[in-house]
């Protein structure tokens, strides 16, 4: 993406990043491949950062959903961007949502989900390093393959620290407080 394209916050992180990342690390980035990404092992699965449609589009909403899980070619699509953990099913009847209920604010916890059979699922593990939805603590999810059970996790990290480094590093305040505030 060119840098017109991301907001002044974004695009100065995307500079800062540029600029520190070693040579190796750039040319590994630069030769990910393209969404969707599949794995000959596992045929009803892919990967995507937006959606199957478009890598860059925003899927939050249900509404955002349907398209992406009617077009999609496998049951079940793990995808990011939007960093909003959770997901979006369907089986061919009206499509529905998930959000994984956590009881705590602090403390690491885990939600499972079971995955049904002949239902299309579209599923966001979250984001370790800037969640968005109002829980600062990283977020990640484990799939088991072979009992379709996918598992939310929550873990609190240094957050301090992070936003310590963030400002030493001369990067705009607002991307140290938005990781308290998980926005």
């Amino acid at each position: 993406m060119e840098l017109r394209d991301f907001n002044p916050v974004a695009g100065l992180a995307a500079l800062w990043t540029r600029e520190h990342l070693k040579p190796e690390n750039l040319e590994w980035l630069r030769n990910v491949p393209q969404g969707p990404v599949r794995v000959a092992e596992l045929p009803e699965i892919q990967f995507v950062h937006g959606s199957p449609i478009d890598e860059d589009e925003y899927v939050v909403t249900l509404d955002d959903a349907v398209e992406p899980l009617t077009i999609a070619s496998t049951a079940i699509t793990f995808f990011g961007h939007t960093h909003l953990q959770g997901l979006f099913f369907s089986n061919g009847n009206a499509p529905d949502f998930y959000r994984p209920p956590y009881k705590t604010i602090g403390k690491a916890e885990t939600v499972q989900f079971k995955l049904r059979p002949n239902t299309r699922y579209m599923v966001n593990p979250g984001s370790v390093g800037q969640p968005r939805d109002g829980d600062w603590r990283a977020a990640f999810a484990l799939f088991d393959t072979e009992t379709r059970m996918v598992t939310f996790c929550r873990t609190p990290y240094g957050l301090k620290s992070a936003q310590d480094r963030i400002l030493a590093a001369n990067l705009p305040q607002r991307l140290a407080t938005r990781l308290a505030a998980g926005r």
